[in-house]
């Protein structure tokens, strides 16, 4: 795509919907293509792909397709090569998996790990692994850990549906989970403290140990560089202001010059 030569910084997308999860294409030949997970009502809700076009510099919805239980989260399969089937997966009351293609998305396989019930624990938050696609990992608020493989067939050349099986379980949480410097594991590295408001997301940026990008329900994305850590950070090197709460931020991994934003009903992508 040639939208560098157009010195746009912002393109938006103004859903039917409230936004809250998104998550950034990873192919080089998708890397304008967003899914977003949009809250309706408590089981009718949404998952759109859409996708930057190069033409009219706008972005257009390509798909649009149900998904029963608000999004917790959402991301594309970690295939920078195109070596596997086009898939994305969806948590909220189980963990989904979905077959994109041109003109319509497709369920390939709904991963329950409890076997004595239709019925799970919802879902929190789930990790695709980068170095083998065919694992994921779940958590759950009913504290447990789960680790999914999959099979997609791919190896075979066949368009097979995709089934995925428990690998193992840990049932571990029982209190929150923290994020600390493992050779000082009683302190934290660092303390980010000019938002004014709820910190909805958080995202490393991609190319660099050293610059995260902070959101929050002040309207704020925040862009620190903490390299100067333990020393004090005192103020952001970058501040956005959007138009309402940021419920997201994700910083894009193949493209590390953009961040997308989500509020209200709206996606916004950034050059920073």
């Amino acid at each position: 795509m040639s939208l560098h030569g157009k010195r746009k910084e912002i393109y938006k997308y103004e859903a039917p919907w409230t936004v809250y999860a998104m998550n950034w294409a990873v192919r080089p030949d998708k890397r304008f293509r967003l899914a977003l997970g949009s809250f309706v009502e408590e089981y009718n809700n949404k998952v759109q792909i859409v996708g930057l076009e190069e033409e009219s510099s706008e972005f257009v919805c390509r798909n649009t397709f149900d998904h029963p239980y608000p999004t917790t989260k959402i991301m594309w399969i970690p295939d920078t090569k195109g070596a596997y089937p086009d898939l994305l997966a969806t948590s909220g009351d189980y963990l989904r998996i979905w077959r994109v293609c041109d003109t319509e998305t497709r369920l390939e396989c709904l991963l329950n790990n409890n076997k004595n019930s239709d019925f799970c624990a919802p879902l929190t938050s789930f990790d695709w692994n980068e170095v083998d696609p065919n694992l994921l990992g779940t958590s759950s608020i009913d504290t447990t850990c789960t680790v999914w493989g999959l099979e997609t067939g791919q190896a075979l050349g066949r368009v097979n549906l995709v089934s995925g099986h428990v690998r193992t379980q840990l049932i571990a949480h029982d209190k929150e989970v923290v994020i600390l410097d493992v050779r000082v594991p009683c302190t934290p590295v660092a303390r980010l403290n000019n938002h004014r408001a709820c910190v909805n997301g958080i995202a490393w940026a991609p190319h660099s140990s050293c610059h995260i990008c902070t959101a929050a329900d002040d309207h704020q994305a925040l862009i620190w560089d903490i390299q100067q850590m333990p020393r004090a950070i005192e103020d952001p090197i970058l501040a956005y202001t959007a138009e309402g709460e940021i419920n997201n931020v994700q910083w894009a991994s193949t493209q590390p010059d953009w961040i997308a934003i989500c509020y209200n009903n709206c996606l916004e992508i950034l050059r920073v």
